[in-house]
């Protein structure tokens, strides 16, 4: 019984950490609500421009996105937004921000003007690099 009982607290004292230990939170809205909450934040916004079939966007999506440093830095100082560049709903958008290659990270002020670009995977210190230049400029 005793050893049930430290099981079930070691569990839930895990499971508490690996919620409070998350990693970043991407914006479940469109560009246009993105860029509202921007400019009510006065925040830049974060856009991880993608492609579903992408190799190095996957492992962007699974290795560096869900680290909990880069949701602690990208969550206090971004509203971040993923966009699928091919999908037809984004076509508008990737219109007006075009690409070359994937995984494109923008980092785009409230008016709607790129501050900074990164293209290629990162790994998760480099993301944070990358976002501490997009603040300062």
């Amino acid at each position: 019984m005793i050893k049930q009982l430290f099981f079930v607290f070691g569990f839930l004292f895990f499971a508490a950490g690996s919620i409070s230990a998350q990693g970043v939170n991407f914006f479940k809205g469109t560009w246009s609500e993105a860029l509202a909450k921007a400019k009510a934040e006065n925040k830049i916004i974060f856009v991880d421009a993608y492609a579903s079939w992408c190799g190095p966007c996957k492992y962007m999506t699974s290795n560096v996105f869900p680290d909990a440093k880069a949701g602690e830095f990208y969550n206090k100082n971004f509203i971040n937004l993923k966009i699928d560049m091919e999908k037809p709903e984004n076509r508008e958008f990737a219109g007006k921000y075009p690409v070359q290659a994937y995984p494109t990270l923008m980092f785009i002020d409230k008016n709607g003007k790129v501050v900074h670009k990164n293209v290629g995977a990162l790994q998760v210190n480099d993301l944070i690099e990358v976002g501490k230049k997009a603040i300062k400029v």
